[in-house]
């Protein structure tokens, strides 16, 4: 009688890793039995214990946990974790808007005498708290264009720069980063390479695939989606030697927590470590529950939403360079240095939804033009379902002199288009109606 093979048992399969598509709906929160199926909205300021002696371990960074809801939150934390791991980071902290977001990952690096580098093209309260606000905090900066040579970006560098920062997508000049090109001046200097992600989003990029070590984002914009919240998100990606000899507060005792030396204590999130428990704790910047229940709401759709809204742009974009009243129209769809980088570093070949044009006539022209839309209206704003459209020399950018707003890509001329996801046949024919 032939003998019997024994069956060997089979490894257990891996759990296959989520879509982004799925993450979107379902990343960062993991309900138990009997829990709610949605993050639920915590409007606590305070969180129960029944031992001091937890409660110190909690605040001296020894034991996680939510002691307080202006350093952490469970809907919060949620959101948090969900844009975290569309990201690909280590961690986030969640704050009260982009603007806080990018004072919150700046400051956590930086000190008087220290100087940074940043693209010149840039959300307009970007560039003034880089270029104004920090400089009352004893901090320079210079600024380069995007297209910039590498030799002549890494002139401005000075023994005491610390970081450089950009935006993917540069509001409202629209140039696409060169993710290769800074990251290497970033590595050879020994520096963090810091991105704002709001117009990009990571549907369509993820910065720590090209070199980046910290993401910033206006949560305000593509992930509310919808123009109800206001918020921010910082995220680590865990891929910076803080321990280099530049950056002592990540390497030496921090006496307001009892000694703790970050890079030793929390070595894979130094940097999101050091931002909650020192300056989300000491400034306050922090997001409330309720905005971040609806940014959760608006991340659930973000992966329908920005290819509908790229496709739009796309389309409109090519109208306009058709109408006798236009004068340029400036897409990252259109553009021949743009495309490439959207190639080599986006994930979808899709500009995403904002462009500008040039309407002939001037100022005056503007006026007309705007006052003659009916689908599209005039907001200060960027980003949301519904198409929106701003003169950004007179508005968000007003605060630059002529020659910053030249070096911006800014021109009086300029109208910015925040294309939304209505039907594309109604957007055209709106636009038609007022350049006519």
């Amino acid at each position: 009688m032939a003998k019997s093979k024994k069956k060997t048992a089979s490894a257990a399969a891996p759990t296959p890793t989520p879509s982004f598509d799925t993450l979107c709906l379902q990343g960062g929160y993991e309900p138990q039995v009997g829990d709610p199926r949605i993050p639920a909205i915590v409007q606590s300021t305070t969180y129960k214990y029944d031992d001091i002696d937890h409660v110190n371990r909690i605040m001296t960074l020894q034991a996680f946990g939510h002691k307080y809801s202006r350093t952490s939150n469970p809907t919060v934390a949620a959101f948090e974790g969900r844009l975290n791991l569309l990201e690909g980071g280590v961690g986030a902290v969640a704050t009260a808007s982009g603007q806080a977001a990018n004072f919150l990952a700046l400051i956590n690096i930086l000190k008087p005498g220290d100087h940074l580098l940043s693209a010149n093209q840039l959300y307009g309260g970007s560039f003034t708290l880089l270029n104004s606000t920090f400089r009352k905090f004893g901090i320079s900066a210079d600024f380069f264009h995007p297209d910039a040579s590498e030799k002549e970006i890494e002139a401005l560098v000075r023994p005491e720069t610390r970081v450089i920062f950009g935006e993917t997508i540069g509001n409202p000049g629209l140039a696409i980063l060169d993710f290769e090109k800074l990251a290497k001046i970033a590595r050879r200097h020994k520096i963090p390479f810091v991105v704002d992600n709001s117009l990009a989003t990571a549907w369509l990029c993820r910065p720590f695939e090209h070199g980046v070590n910290v993401v910033t984002y206006s949560a305000t914009k593509y992930v509310d989606g919808h123009a109800t919240s206001v918020g921010g998100l910082v995220i680590d990606g865990g891929n910076f030697d803080w321990t280099n000899g530049k950056f002592p507060d990540f390497t030496t005792p921090d006496p307001t927590y009892n000694g703790v030396v970050y890079t030793e204590k929390f070595p894979q999130a130094a940097f999101l470590t050091k931002a909650r428990a020192q300056f989300l704790r000491d400034f306050g910047g922090c997001l409330s529950p309720f905005n971040a229940f609806l940014l959760n709401l608006g991340l659930e759709t973000l992966h329908l939403r920005i290819a509908r809204h790229g496709d739009n742009a796309l389309a409109l974009a090519k109208f306009l360079q058709g109408h006798p009243n236009v004068a340029w129209v400036n897409y990252p769809g259109l553009d021949a240095t743009n495309k490439r980088r959207i190639n080599k570093y986006f994930r979808h070949k899709n500009g995403s939804g904002i462009l500008t044009f040039g309407v002939r006539g001037g100022i005056d022209a503007i006026r007309k033009f705007v006052k003659k839309l009916k689908i599209a209206t005039l907001v200060v704003h960027v980003a949301d379902a519904r198409t929106s459209v701003l003169h950004p020399a007179s508005s968000t950018h007003a605060q630059m002199n002529p020659a910053q707003l030249a070096a911006s890509g800014i021109t009086e001329d300029m109208v910015r288009v925040s294309v939304g996801i209505e039907d594309i046949h109604d957007l055209i024919a709106d636009f038609k109606q007022a350049l006519d």
